[in-house]
């Protein structure tokens, strides 16, 4: 007897389609109707289940976000406890980074819409501060204070520039443009995720030393 998957609940596939044309597109650049075409339902099951297109972007940012969050603190969390409740940078880098990496390698389109969707919003003078704050910014807190518990002498204002620094490199890595792959010929691939995290963090991690504990009173 042939493997049957059945369909996706609709809602799901409202969501999974709109998560997709959102990632591509960008907020303006989508429609309810379009979403409803993609998904295969009529545009007024999404008023019915989500009402305006805002609350179903709300919605779509969201979903992902409590799973990546949950993930990101559990690993903080083994973190603290594998050290006595003082972590390395690496260790502190590297809880943050590492779920990102083991959702990209599930091999899920979803999740590979979603990332290119953070990076897409976080870098938005329109979104960015409304949905990242809403979405990461508790989380993100967290990791804050252990980054100043890492390096007590460090300038606080130093610590956030260097998160700022950080937030952007992994923007720029999570929308996936292609460029570097343009820039260098094709001998760096974004979809090679073991590398780009197994780099990344060395990088941010040199970036946190250099900027607050070489400089820790915020001199230059």
């Amino acid at each position: 007897m042939p493997d049957y998957t059945p369909p996706a609940p609709k809602s799901e596939r409202i969501l999974n389609a709109a998560e997709e044309l959102f990632a591509l597109h960008g907020f303006d650049g989508v429609t309810l109707r379009g979403i409803a075409t993609a998904a295969g339902v009529d545009v007024a099951l999404l008023n019915y289940h989500f009402g305006v297109k805002k609350k179903l972007f709300e919605v779509v940012f969201m979903r992902r976000a409590e799973i990546l969050n949950e993930a990101r603190l559990n690993a903080l969390l083994e973190a603290e406890a594998s050290s006595g409740g003082r972590p390395s940078l690496e260790q502190i880098v590297s809880a943050f980074l590492r779920p990102i990496q083991r959702f990209q390698l599930t091999g899920d389109e979803g999740w590979r819409n979603y990332l290119a969707l953070v990076g897409w919003v976080n870098s938005s003078s329109v979104w960015g501060e409304e949905m990242m704050h809403k979405s990461f910014d508790p989380l993100v807190a967290r990791f804050i204070e252990a980054l100043k518990k890492n390096m007590p002498d460090a300038d606080p204002q130093r610590i956030y520039w260097a998160y700022q620094f950080f937030s952007g490199a992994l923007t720029l890595t999570l929308a996936q443009t292609g460029r570097i792959g343009r820039l260098s010929d094709g001998l760096c691939r974004e979809s090679d995720v073991e590398t780009v995290y197994d780099l990344m963090i060395p990088f941010v991690v040199a970036g946190f030393r250099k900027l607050c504990m070489e400089h820790p009173e915020g001199g230059a």
